[in-house]
């Protein structure tokens, strides 16, 4: 259940505890960003990683977009795990060069000898006072360069399990949040796992019906359309696409052959 009045298992206290448990796995994990230090720390997610590891694991940026992306990829080759933000998915585009033309591509340049587990953390969607460059959705435009992994996770319990996974795959991860899901909450487990990338879809409801694929916020409109039309005897089989790259869709052709309709 998603439940915006409850104050306690929200999405992002669930970045936060995948963030925390990632660092005390492995001392490589190292957070970067512009506002990671700040007292808001990134709507709540970084800080209780900078009041446990400091500022030398939770390290403060300039305002360089490509330059820190290529900072990120060099850390990486050396060793590091780290997690890069960008507080808006706008950002991003002045990093395109290093991520697509660099990240994304090493592997294969090197023959698969060398990695690059980075993530870049970015966030969608409108907020308050944001103009039309600081609010869109640019999800798909990741998904379409091969060496990238792109997730999209909709409940607390998918954020914490996918970007704990993705924290510790050995590829470059972009890793896009909707602002507007960060203080929904939903229970998730407070001890450390993974959810696999492979695992692109989650089915949230099962119905007989209609098949409904959605992901990040859509996820709870699609929830909300199930109940309502279940009052009229309509039952609705939801997916939760959370993973676009890799795209694994063996759920969504099983459910197609139930329903034998989509939307």
């Amino acid at each position: 259940t998603w439940n915006m009045q409850n104050k306690k298992n929200l999405f992002i206290d669930a970045i936060s505890d995948a963030f925390v448990q990632s660092m005390q796995k492995d001392k490589n994990v190292i957070i970067l960003g512009e506002g990671v230090t700040d007292v808001k720390g990134i709507f709540n997610t970084t800080k209780a990683a900078l009041k446990k590891f400091g500022p030398k694991r939770v390290v403060e940026t300039p305002v360089s977009e490509n330059a820190l992306t290529g900072i990120q990829l060099g850390m990486s080759l050396l060793g590091k795990k780290p997690i890069l933000m960008h507080a808006r998915v706008d950002f991003s585009l002045l990093a395109i060069d290093q991520l697509i033309n660099n990240a994304a591509k090493w592997h294969y340049m090197f023959g698969g000898t060398m990695n690059v587990p980075i993530v870049i953390r970015l966030i969608i969607g409108r907020g308050w006072g944001q103009g039309p460059q600081h609010s869109q959705s640019l999800e798909s435009v990741f998904s379409h360069f091969p060496g990238l992994k792109v997730v999209v996770p909709s409940t607390a319990s998918d954020c914490k399990g996918l970007m704990t996974a993705s924290i510790f795959d050995k590829n470059p991860v972009v890793f896009i949040e909707h602002r507007w899901l960060h203080y929904y909450s939903s229970n998730y487990n407070k001890k450390f796992y993974k959810i696999s990338l492979n695992d692109s879809i989650d089915i949230k409801k099962k119905g007989k019906d209609l098949t409904i694929l959605s992901s990040s916020i859509m996820l709870i409109e699609s929830l909300k359309s199930a109940k309502i039309l279940k009052k009229f005897g309509i039952e609705i089989e939801v997916l939760d696409l959370r993973v676009l790259r890799p795209l694994k869709l063996k759920k969504l052709f099983t459910s197609l052959k139930k329903t034998k309709k989509f939307i």
